[in-house]
C-alpha cells in the first residue's frame, strides 16, 4: 500500500527559552486556532513539542501557506522559523508530533537548513523545477512577515487571512480607512498578497506533479 502524500509543517519558536511558559501558552492557543480553521483538511491534529516546535500534517489539497500566515499575522505573534515539505507520510493515529514518514524527514532537514541559513521559511516539494523557485520566494515571504509591526500584522491578518476589505478592517478596528491604508501600504500588504499567491501557485503545480506520478 502506497503511503499518502501530505504537507508536513514545522514551526519553531525562536528564542523560546527566554519565555518557555509564554511560548507554550501561545502555541497551545495557535494549535487550537489552526485545528478549527483546517478541520477535515488535516491528517492529524496540530501539536507542539517540549522544545516549542509546532507540527502539523495537512492533506495534499490543503494550503500550508495559510498556517504560516495565521501564525505570523497577529499582534502577539512570536518570531518563528518555518519549514514545509510535501511528500509521503506513514499511516497512523495520534497528533502530528507522533507521526512519521519521508515528508517529516524532509521537513526536519528543511528546518535545520533554515536555521543554518538564518532564514525564516523554507518550502520543499520534491519537484525540482518548483523547488528552485521556492528556494528564492519562500525566504522572502518569511523575512517580510518578520518585519511587520504589531499594527501592520493585525491589519495584514484581517486582509490576508480573514479576507476583509480595507473598509471592513477599519470598522472592525474602529479606525479610519486612511489609517488602515497607511498600515497596509507601509507593511507591504499588496506585495505580501502577490508573493503568497505566487507560492501557492507553485504548490499547486507540485500537487499536479505528485498526482501525475
Amino acid at each position: 500500500m502506497n503511503s499518502p502524500q501530505a504537507f508536513v509543517v514545522f514551526g519553531d519558536v525562536i528564542h523560546s527559552r527566554l519565555d518557555p511558559a509564554g511560548s507554550s501558552t501561545w502555541l497551545r492557543s495557535l494549535c487550537a486556532e489552526l485545528q478549527a480553521a483546517y478541520g477535515n483538511e488535516t491528517l492529524a491534529s496540530f501539536g507542539f513539542t517540549q522544545g516549542d516546535e509546532l507540527q502539523g500534517l495537512l492533506r495534499v489539497g490543503a494550503d500550508p501557506v495559510g498556517v504560516v500566515l495565521r501564525a505570523a499575522l497577529t499582534e502577539d505573534a512570536r518570531p518563528m522559523r518555518w519549514a514545509v515539505a510535501l511528500g509521503p507520510v506513514e499511516g497512523g493515529r495520534g497528533p502530528a508530533t507522533q507521526r512519521t514518514g519521508r515528508a517529516f524527514v524532509a521537513a526536519r532537514a528543511a528546518l535545520d537548513e533554515a536555521r543554518r541559513r538564518r532564514t525564516n521559511l523554507r518550502i520543499v516539494t520534491g519537484a525540482p523545477a518548483v523547488d528552485v523557485l521556492l528556494e528564492d520566494l519562500a525566504p522572502v515571504l518569511g523575512t517580510a512577515l518578520e518585519r511587520l509591526s504589531p499594527t501592520q500584522r493585525r491589519v495584514a491578518g484581517l486582509i490576508m487571512v480573514d479576507g476583509l476589505r480595507r473598509s471592513e478592517v477599519a470598522v472592525r478596528l474602529q479606525v479610519s480607512r486612511a489609517t488602515v491604508s497607511v498600515a497596509a501600504n507601509r507593511g507591504g500588504v499588496p506585495s505580501l498578497e502577490r508573493l503568497s499567491r505566487a507560492i501557492r501557485t507553485l504548490l499547486d503545480r507540485s500537487r499536479i506533479t505528485e498526482l501525475g506520478t
